[in-house]
C-alpha cells in the first residue's frame, strides 16, 4: 500500500514538472521582446566601454552623440546579432537551467536546494557563454564601434560579413575572443539571477514553482528586475574586460591586452580602478529592465502550460 502511494505522489511529481522545452520557448519569445526595446541602451553601453579619451561626458552625451552625428538608426546597430543573440540564449539558458535542476533535484523528495539552484544557474550561463552569447557578442561589438552609417566607410557591412571577415583574418579562434571572462560573466549572472528569482518570486508573491499559479505580469517584472541588478554590479570587471577583448582585432600589428587577467591589469595601471566598471550605469538600465521584460514574457508563457496542461490533468 505504501508503495502504490510512493507511485502516487512520484506520478504528481512528474505531472507538475515544466518541461525544458517549454522553459525554453518561454525565454527565447522574452528576448525578442526585450531586444527590440533595449538595443539602444546596449550600443551605449559598449560604446562608453570601448572610450578611452573621454569623447563620451555620460549616457545621455553618449546617445545624443551618436544620434546627432551618425542618425538615429545608428542607436539599433547591431540590432539582428543583438535579437537572434537573446533568443537563442534564452532559449538555451532556460532549457538547460531546467535541465540541471531536474538533476540536482533530491531523488526522493523532488526538492531542488539552494545549493542545487545556484550551481543549476552557474551551468546554464556557463554553457550559453560557450556556445552562444561569446561569438554572437564578438560580432555584435565589432559592428557597435563602427562609427557613421554610410556602408562603403565600414568594414563590416553587417552580421554576416562581420562573421566572415573576422574568420578570415583572425581565424574560427576569433568569434571566441575574451571567451574566458564571458563565462566568468555569466556562470556568476546566472546563478545569482535564477536564486534571486526564486526567492522574490516566494518572497513578494507566494509564487513556488508548479503550484498553479500565475503571476500578473508586473509582478514577474518587479521579481525580475530586483534579480537582475545585483549582477551587473558584481561582474562589472568581467564586462569591460570582455568588451575590451572582443573589440581588439590583429589588423595593424599585435593585440593590445592577451588576456582576462593581462587586460584587468593594463586598464587598472592605465586608467584606474574605476575604469574596470565603465559602462556599469547602462548596465544597470539594461540588465535589470531586460530581466523584467524577459520574465514577464516567460512567466506567462509558463503560467499558461501550468494551468493548461499541468493543474487540468490533476
Amino acid at each position: 500500500m505504501k508503495r502504490d502511494d510512493a507511485q502516487d505522489n512520484s506520478n504528481l511529481h512528474t505531472k507538475k514538472s515544466i518541461p525544458p522545452y517549454m522553459k525554453a520557448i518561454s525565454g527565447s519569445l522574452g528576448g525578442i521582446v526585450e531586444a527590440s526595446c533595449l538595443q539602444p541602451i546596449d550600443v551605449i553601453k559598449t560604446r562608453l566601454q570601448l572610450d578611452r579619451s573621454g569623447n563620451y561626458k555620460g549616457i545621455l552625451h553618449c546617445g545624443a552623440t551618436i544620434s546627432r552625428t551618425e542618425g538615429v538608426r545608428a542607436l539599433w546597430k547591431g540590432l539582428t546579432p543583438f535579437a537572434t543573440h537573446l533568443t537563442l540564449k534564452y532559449a538555451l539558458r532556460m532549457g538547460s537551467n531546467a535541465v540541471f535542476q531536474s538533476a540536482f533535484k533530491d531523488p526522493e523528495t523532488g526538492k531542488l536546494s539552494g545549493h542545487g539552484r545556484f550551481l543549476s544557474g552557474f551551468g546554464a550561463g556557463v554553457l550559453e557563454a560557450i556556445v552562444i552569447v561569446t561569438p554572437f557578442e564578438v560580432v555584435k561589438i565589432r559592428l557597435q564601434q563602427q562609427k557613421g552609417l554610410s556602408p562603403e566607410l565600414l568594414k563590416y557591412k553587417g552580421p554576416i560579413h562581420c562573421a566572415r571577415m573576422i574568420i578570415r583574418e583572425e581565424g574560427f579562434r576569433g568569434l571566441w575572443a575574451g571567451v574566458a571572462p564571458t563565462v566568468m560573466r555569466n556562470g556568476t549572472n546566472q546563478s545569482a539571477m535564477f536564486t534571486a528569482k526564486n526567492a522574490f518570486d516566494v518572497l513578494l508573491w507566494k509564487k513556488h514553482e508548479g503550484d498553479g499559479k500565475v503571476l500578473q505580469p508586473w509582478q514577474s517584472m518587479i521579481s525580475g528586475f530586483l534579480a537582475g541588478t545585483a549582477g551587473p554590479i558584481c561582474t562589472g570587471p568581467f564586462d569591460v574586460v570582455k568588451t575590451r577583448l572582443m573589440a581588439q582585432s590583429r589588423e595593424g600589428g599585435e593585440l593590445k591586452y592577451k588576456g582576462m587577467v593581462h587586460a584587468i591589469r593594463t586598464i587598472y595601471a592605465e586608467e584606474g580602478l574605476l575604469a574596470l566598471w565603465k559602462g556599469l550605469l547602462p548596465r544597470l538600465m539594461r540588465i535589470p529592465p531586460g530581466q523584467a521584460i524577459m520574465w514577464a514574457v516567460a512567466d506567462q508563457i509558463i503560467g499558461l502550460y501550468e494551468r493548461r496542461y499541468l493543474h487540468a490533468a490533476i
